[in-house]
């Protein structure tokens, strides 16, 4: 029970630490503007400034991730930038971590470990901390044995703070917290069963906001139902679904918010979310929101990454009604002409800007359309 306690009490620590504190990074990943792009916003939204970028095309060199030379000249940029910690835009091992770290003498955060800070940082519902828990725990056990191994050869001393664990010991307490809060997950999964049944009893449809993070859900939602929810420009400001009821033409329909995806999103980061994400999986109509702004490369590989986890989620491309958003930002010939790269044809989608409200009338009338005379719209692969 103390090394239970001791562990929690040591990891709120930590995330507290990280939260709190604005650090100076170092950003390692790879030489494409989009995913620079989006290494930039993540680092962003987990609380950090970028005082250099340094790309390399190959991010998995079995000693440190990158070449022991490149390491070498990262070690003598952070000493002449005085920065906190290094931002690994890639999958690494956990002995992978501690070679970069015991090489520069910083903190070595990885991409799946950054996304999982910005979910703590973001989380505000009981339901969404589970879920954030949970990605946490799942991220620790393939990584597990090796930490508590550096732990006890004395290449990691105080690891977590916690001293030196038997290696099961540590292991049964990450399967044990994850057994319990899965639990607690399930309940929750029931209540929303419920929720659905009394639903279908009272025959409301359901609506669901889905799209690539920062694309601009939120903003939509608010507008289309009268909410306040919050619009941070900052990527997964939504973590937790939000249902409101919408009348349209006479009838009324529920409509959800849901979290934001993101490209190279690991499996079991997808599995712990799966309460909220399931409201996808059930919805009469998905609302795919795109950001009609952005260069068409970066629109095409965004859409292609919400296309794979629908598809993941069991959605059918029937019930997706394709939204370009952020009309205000650009005009009506880019935007046709995107909405044709990607395959699509004017008639099947809607152009809108949560900014100015312009196609949100045009939004309702095609919910209805779809909703209610159930016309399909069609959804590619690009």
């Amino acid at each position: 029970m103390l090394f239970e306690q001791s562990f929690r009490d040591n990891v709120y620590l930590i995330r507290k630490n990280k939260i709190d504190c604005l650090k100076k990074a170092i950003l390692v990943t790879y030489p494409d503007k989009f995913v620079i792009q989006e290494a930039l916003g993540l680092a962003e939204a987990g609380g950090y400034e970028v005082a250099k970028l340094i790309t390399q095309r190959y991010l998995s060199k079995a000693k440190y991730g990158m070449g022991s030379g490149k390491a070498e000249e990262l070690k003598s940029t952070l000493k002449d930038l005085n920065a906190d910690a290094i931002l690994f835009d890639e999958k690494l091992r956990s002995v992978q971590i501690y070679n970069l770290a015991k090489l520069t003498g910083v903190e070595v955060i990885n991409r799946e470990r950054l996304i999982l800070e910005i979910f703590n940082k973001r989380a505000s519902s009981a339901e969404a901390k589970l879920q954030v828990q949970l990605a946490e725990l799942r991220y620790e056990i393939p990584r597990a044995r090796e930490k508590v191994r550096l732990a006890k050869m004395g290449e990691q001393p105080g690891f977590f703070g916690l001293g030196r664990y038997d290696v099961d010991d540590y292991y049964r307490m990450i399967k044990k917290r994850i057994a319990i809060i899965t639990k607690k997950l399930k309940r929750v999964s029931k209540r929303r069963e419920l929720y659905r049944f009394q639903r279908l009893r009272t025959n409301l449809p359901l609506i669901s906001f889905a799209g690539y993070t920062g694309a601009g859900k939120t903003s939509l939602f608010n507008i289309l139902v009268n909410e306040r929810k919050d619009t941070d420009k900052g990527l997964f400001t939504t973590l937790t679904t939000t249902t409101r009821s919408l009348q349209l033409s006479g009838s009324r329909v529920l409509v959800s918010d849901t979290v934001g995806f993101i490209s190279r999103l690991p499996p079991y980061m997808i599995e712990a979310f799966k309460a909220t994400l399931e409201e996808l999986t059930h919805a009469n109509l998905v609302l795919l929101v795109i950001d009609a702004s952005e260069p068409l490369e970066n629109m095409i590989r965004k859409y292609q990454s919400c296309v794979s986890v629908l598809a993941e989620l069991g959605v059918s491309p029937l019930n997706v009604l394709p939204i370009f958003n952020k009309f205000d930002l650009t005009n009506m010939d880019e935007t046709e002409d995107k909405i044709k790269a990607l395959g699509m044809v004017p008639q099947d989608v809607v152009i809108t800007s949560a900014k100015t409200g312009f196609g949100i009338d045009a939004l309702k009338s095609k919910i209805s359309e779809m909703v209610y005379a159930r016309v399909p719209t069609s959804l590619t692969s690009a």
